[in-house]
């Protein structure tokens, strides 16, 4: 869209809207520019004198006598959509056991990348894209390729202090489905509490050719079981009767 007219006073703000409401689950880029002029316009008496090619000659429009007639800002925007939130995968273990389970998460409406996949990161899943594969192997990750960079987030540092060393996430295997478009990471999880709890973390997959999915993980880490039991016999009626038994601590 195009904006034009509006006027400015001296160290007011001007708010410009922005929508984006994307189609598809693909890179969307724009450029805002803004481009102000004195309201008289008469030029301001700066002269530029920086060499060709420099961001201050870039970032100005400058009348026939040298002079300065508008300012240019630019702004880069970067849209990447966002799919639903999905309902919550429960992840349910007893205290002081130690639990794998596979998770299956759907990425819905992924496209054939139309650029060169970005560089890799250092957890990433690579899908090849050919039709004539159901069960692609991990490839280089050149254009022909769909690439998928996954991380598990948490909701605070304290959640993650207490589940960041309990819980892994690993990408076991992966699935393209060419004519529904939809791309099937399989994850083996594993949950390893130490003392009851209930937390939430979420799994936020992007494409490197366009779209984020976030997967919520429900950790629910229910009562250990009993230890021992202590039985503890009479010596008499008001007479103390005393057991002894050793506890080991975990950590230091």
């Amino acid at each position: 869209f195009h904006l034009a007219g509006i006027r400015l006073a001296p160290k007011e703000r001007l708010e410009i809207p922005v929508l984006f409401m994307p189609a598809e689950m693909k890179i969307y880029k724009a450029v805002v520019v803004i481009h102000v002029m004195r309201e008289n316009g008469e030029n301001w008496p700066y002269k530029v004198t920086a060499r060709p090619n420099t961001d201050l000659e870039r970032n100005v429009t400058v009348a026939e006598n040298g002079e300065t007639h508008g300012i240019v800002w630019i702004y880069p925007i970067n849209g990447t959509p966002e799919a639903p939130q999905q309902k919550s995968v429960v992840i349910r273990c007893q205290a002081r056991q130690r639990l794998e389970q596979k998770v299956e998460l759907l990425l819905i409406g992924v496209i054939m990348p139309g650029a060169p996949a970005l560089p890799e990161a250092e957890n990433s899943a690579v899908v090849d894209t050919d039709e004539s594969s159901n069960n692609p192997e991990v490839t280089d990750g050149s254009s022909a390729t769909l690439e998928f960079l996954y991380e598990l987030q948490y909701q605070s540092d304290e959640i993650r202090s207490q589940l960041e060393s309990l819980v892994g996430l690993q990408l076991v295997e992966k699935e393209w489905d060419t004519k529904s478009r939809i791309v099937t990471l399989i994850f083996n999880v594993v949950f390893a509490p130490s003392k009851p709890m209930r937390n939430e973390a979420t799994i936020v997959i992007q494409c490197t050719a366009g779209g984020l999915w976030k997967f919520p993980l429900m950790f629910i880490a229910t009562e250990p079981e009993v230890d021992d039991v202590i039985n503890i016999e009479a010596v008499g009626l008001n007479k103390e009767s005393i057991v002894g038994f050793k506890l080991t601590s975990q950590t230091r």
